[in-house]
This record gives C-alpha cells, structure tokens and sequence, in this order.
C-alpha cells in the first residue's frame, strides 16, 4: 500500500521525526567507551515512553525475522549493517556503530539511522563508509520531489555509492512510512531513473543508504535478526524520513528540525 498523508497528518509526522532525531543525537552523546548496547536500548525504551510515543520495533515480527524484535532500537556495530539486536556488548574505542531508531507519534511513523564511531580511535576505512552513506542520502533527499520518479533517488543514491567503490546489495533498501513502518513504494540504493512510482505531495519516504566495505553479500547472525558483512568488513548506514511537498522535500529527522 502507498499511503499519502493529509496535511494535518504530515504535521504529525514532523513531530514524529523530531522526536526520533532528538532521541539519537542524545544516544549518540552518550555512546563511550564501555557502554553496552543493552543501555542504548535501555534508554531508547526511557526517551519513547517519557514522550508518550510507541516503538515500531518491539512486537515487530516480519517474515525475515525469528520472532517478535523485543527491543526499541537497533543497535549494528562494525561488520554487523542493518537490524542489529542488542546484546550483552560493551562499545570499544574505534568502534563503527550504527543506531536504527523508528517511532509512532501521534499515529504517525518516522524512522531514522545514525553511524558513527565511539571513542578516539578513527580508523580511516570507517570514515569513509561514513561520509559514503551521509552523502548518498544527500544526493537522494536532493533528488526528491513532486513528480519524481522512485528510480530518479535509487539512481541518485547509488551513483554515489559505486562512484565511492562501494558495491550496492538490492535486497534491503528505502522505503514508504506514514501510519506503519514499512509500507511500498520499495526505494532501492541504486536504480535507473525515470523508472518507478511518481511521487506526490503527502507521501513519506525513509531513504537509507547503507553498504559494506568489500563486498555486497549479507549474511544472517545467529540471533535470527542482526545483518552482517559475508566477509566481516566494517558497514555503515545513514537514513532520513522526507516527506514530499508541493515544492521538493522536506527532511522530517534532521535535529533541531
């Protein structure tokens, strides 16, 4: 289903992404070394309850997962890219963690992720995955707008992507949002504009482009959940909700928004 949202519930949907990016920002501030992933949920669960908000994850059970989630954020660190259950983990200086946050307010869902790496150590190759998954989701939010095809942001997204060496994996991607968390159009990290569903003002869209050091292939954790790299190299993911305006996009997670 593709839902478009009325103005009132585009409103709504600002409030719901101010919310999440609040809430990453301060787990981000809080993130040294030596937290463990169990405290980052921890306080997730504190910021959605205090705020009257309601976890999109928790009793999240799709069919690409083992059984309900059971947590309020997800928690992916260095090979591990997208899904990432928290567990007993202690963070390391160096680490590339990336924070997965999607929240209901209002009746209204926005979905952001954040990657960055704790402590003082910055291994140069984790930078750069980084500022790969920062800029693509750039070039998707500025290629966004009315009338607009779904391939014209894949296509945008991923060309930034590979022209940063990065091979693209098609099966996890962007996606619609508005009263549920996952809804179509499906957004992939690559694509060939003009193609696709044409966008209209009212419609949200998480875009999130993630990828992997080396290699394009996923491999599932034992936990049933978290997505890792094949080859165990490091991953990054960077996600905003955007919804689409008369004129262009509006970024619905940005801080401060």
């Amino acid at each position: 289903m593709i839902e478009i949202l009325n103005p009132t519930d585009v409103l709504r949907a600002k409030d719901t992404g101010a919310l999440v990016a609040g809430i990453l920002q301060t787990l981000k501030s809080r993130c040294v070394v030596g937290t463990n992933l169990l405290e980052i949920d921890q306080w997730a669960r504190a910021m959605i309850t205090e705020a009257g908000a309601q976890s999109c994850y928790v009793d999240y059970e799709p069919s690409f997962g083992r059984g309900p989630f059971g947590h309020y954020i997800c928690t992916s660190v260095n090979d591990a890219v997208l899904h990432g259950l928290p567990y007993d983990y202690p963070l390391a200086d160096g680490d590339l963690l990336s924070l997965d946050l999607a929240v209901s307010l209002g009746g209204v869902v926005a979905d952001s992720a954040i990657s960055f790496i704790v402590g003082d150590v910055r291994p140069p190759e984790s930078v750069a995955l980084i500022d790969a998954t920062e800029r693509a989701l750039r070039a998707g939010i500025a290629a966004a707008g009315p009338g607009v095809r779904i391939g014209d942001i894949s296509h945008a997204i991923g060309s930034v992507l590979t022209a940063a060496g990065y091979s693209v994996n098609t099966e996890f991607g962007g996606h619609g949002v508005g009263s549920t968390m996952h809804q179509d159009p499906h957004v992939s990290n690559t694509g060939r504009p003009g193609r696709g569903y044409r966008l209209r003002p009212g419609l949200l869209l998480a875009l999130e482009p993630w990828v992997m050091a080396d290699t394009a292939a996923l491999v599932t954790d034992a936990d049933g959940w978290t997505l890792r790299s094949a080859t165990g190299c490091r991953t990054a993911h960077s996600e905003h909700t955007i919804a689409i305006t008369d004129d262009g996009a509006d970024v619905l997670t940005v801080p401060g928004h």
